[in-house]
């Protein structure tokens, strides 16, 4: 494979500290590349001195004679005062563009709901940064640089995003570098992974998943070389305090030989670890929509409906993932459950234990605290905290539960205003969890945090024994932590067997029979859901009809038993995770027999869900 760029020994400073140290990369046609690592370590500004956007401070950057690098970054770098049509495609006739097939597949998976004529400045952020990725992906580039591309995509977007990097070139042609916590998109699309941390450049083989089996792997390794090393210290040490008390020279070859056993140890990383904190009591009956609706008022005269028909249930301990376009009725959902929206059909019924908590996109909680220091925000809900249970119960102090989350004792001084913005995120998440809710709503929640973070409040969230609802186009996180899904499609409530698949081929067949769209590209861009035809097609409708009434009836009675079991086995697998936590970690056989059961009630989940789409497949 031909050779595109290559950085050799690049060193950068800032004034507080080094952001890389003797970095050698290369990089050769037909790389995928993924670049992962915590916040504020260095992934956007290697994509910089990459690109040749920023000048190291030693070391240099070549790049082949001839290669196009296209670049996005994280600035709005659109003309505010251009239309959306000449931001992407320029002063080209419409007959021209519209000719490449390349240009319509770029204009309709992005900006389906943007006005094609209107002017940049008049568009919303998210709709600025889609018009800003569209004008990149239409140019024709031999390397492209993305800086978190993944930013104000809904589900739909992301998938047709990996769908276009990974059909644009052939296999063995042109070069990709992304940055993104989107660990679902680093896997769909990505050959190679760099992990960025500590000053230097690690690189694996594979997307997101196989770099996460490396690292295990790796960080195994290193434990055992540690235990090596620590036993050897030991020796060492037990040596240097041999003899009298008295004595302060030691022969200088042991004296070297015990600072080389200790010369190349890498600073600790931060370690992010919240234990289980207290949950308020949770009855039987947490929230209850039942036959809901809301209409709004409609600019030009009568009411538009949002959502109508809504019967849901919410079970305690339920972990459910809400999809849906923007502008589907999310927000108005999430707010039928909180109680801020009230329904303008059916009614809602809350149990008299709950507390609802939801973890905004907006960070609202702290905008009360941005001049206090981050120790001094958690000391005033309360002087202790009490993490565990029973004889496990562990009492902390704001501090150290702060450090728990991965502060350093220098972030405790720093006032919330200077946070990063994953900081802020752990800093608004804590504060709600101490508020000790029973239902926690995550609106968005991977906003500002890196896949390290991610995989942590993932870790923390398994182990949080309330009813957790997730709205979110992070579909990895949505798979990880939720163990179903619904959709709002066509203002209505639909549960999802088949899972985010499902929904995305469910968004498919509407386009496919909704006709044209009102966006760009004068019916090229994806059909709004609210726009669409949702009733079932000629071969579901014919199915239904070729049902008797007796094998109706039989159906109908099968899919309620299979909609009970389903919620049995559900529940019997979370009461099983829960009760992980008090079994004796060092008991293997133990652990291994109740993982296997939970793995079979899993699997039974599964072909019972195969068999709940078929039947209602058969009954339209």
């Amino acid at each position: 494979m031909a050779h595109l760029l290559g950085a050799e020994r690049l060193h950068l400073e800032f004034p507080t500290r080094t952001v890389f140290d003797e970095v050698t990369l290369g990089l050769d046609e037909g790389d995928r590349i993924g670049i992962v690592g915590r916040n504020g370590d260095g992934k956007s500004t290697l994509l910089k001195l990459l690109a040749g956007r920023l000048e190291p401070d030693a070391g240099r950057v070549t790049v082949r004679r001839g290669v196009r690098i296209g670049m996005l970054d994280q600035t709005d770098t659109v003309d505010p005062d251009a239309t959306v049509a000449e931001a992407v495609v320029g002063g080209i006739d419409e007959h021209v563009w519209a000719g490449d097939p390349k240009v319509r597949d770029v204009i309709a998976g992005l900006l389906g709901d943007v006005p094609w004529d209107g002017r940049v400045g008049d568009l919303s952020g998210g709709q600025r940064r889609r018009v800003g990725l569209a004008a990149l992906l239409v140019g024709d580039w031999d390397v492209l640089f993305l800086d978190e591309p993944t930013n104000h995509l809904d589900v739909e977007g992301i998938a047709w995003l990996a769908r276009h990097l990974r059909e644009r070139w052939s296999r063995s042609d042109g070069a990709l570098v992304v940055v993104t916590h989107d660990r679902w998109f680093l896997d769909e699309v990505c050959t190679g992974t760099w992990e960025v941390h500590d000053g230097i450049v690690e690189p694996f083989e594979g997307g997101y998943a196989a770099y996460v089996l490396q690292r295990v792997e790796r960080d195994r390794m290193a434990a055992a070389s540690e235990a090596k090393r620590q036993n050897l210290m030991r020796k060492e040490l037990a040596w240097l305090r041999r003899g009298a008390p008295a004595r302060t020279s030691k022969p200088k070859f042991r004296i070297d030989a015990a600072n080389q056993l200790i010369e190349d140890v890498p600073p600790v990383r931060d370690r992010v670890e919240l234990s289980r904190l207290a949950v308020a009591r949770l009855g039987k009956d947490v929230v209850d929509l039942l036959d809901a609706g809301v209409d709004y008022p409609a600019p030009g005269g009568g009411t538009r409906t949002v959502l109508r028909d809504v019967e849901w249930r919410i079970a305690p301990g339920e972990r459910t993932g809400i999809l849906g376009v923007n502008g589907a009725g999310k927000s108005t959902l999430l707010g039928l459950v909180t109680g801020a929206v009230s329904p303008t059909h059916g009614r809602v019924k809350r149990g008299t234990t709950v507390r609802i908590a939801t973890l905004s996109q907006e960070l609202a909680e702290l905008a009360e605290w941005a001049d206090e220091r981050v120790s001094a925000v958690v000391a005033a809900q309360r002087t202790s905290y009490t993490i565990g249970s029973g004889s496990k119960a562990v009492e902390l102090t704001p501090g150290q539960l702060l450090e728990r989350l991965g502060f350093t004792n220098q972030q405790l001084a720093t006032p919330v205003r200077d946070l990063s913005g994953g900081q802020k995120r752990r800093l608004q998440l804590l504060l709600i969890l101490l508020t000790e809710p029973n239902v926690l709503i995550l609106d968005e929640p991977t906003n500002d945090l890196d896949t390290d973070m991610l995989a942590a409040i993932e870790d923390l969230l398994d182990s949080w024994p309330g009813t957790l609802l997730v709205v979110s186009h992070d579909r990895y996180l949505l798979e990880r932590v939720t163990d179903q899904q619904f959709a709002i499609v066509d203002a209505k409530l639909r549960h999802l067997p088949g899972g985010v698949d499902q929904y995305l081929e469910l968004r498919a067949a509407q386009q496919r029979g909704g006709g044209a769209g009102s966006g760009a590209a004068s019916g090229a861009a994806r059909v709004a859901a609210s726009g669409t035809d949702a009733s079932p097609g000629p071969a579901a409708a014919s199915a239904a009809l070729a049902l008797s009434g007796a094998e109706r009836r039989t159906a109908e009675k099968e899919l309620a038993s299979v909609e009970r079991r389903i919620e049995k086995l559900q529940q019997q697998i979370a009461a099983a995770r829960d009760g992980f936590a008090e079994l004796d970690q060092s008991d293997y056989e133990r652990l291994n027999a109740e993982m296997a059961k939970v793995t079979a009630a899993e699997q039974e989940v599964a072909e019972l869900e195969e068999r709940w789409f078929e039947l209602t497949e058969q009954l339209g």
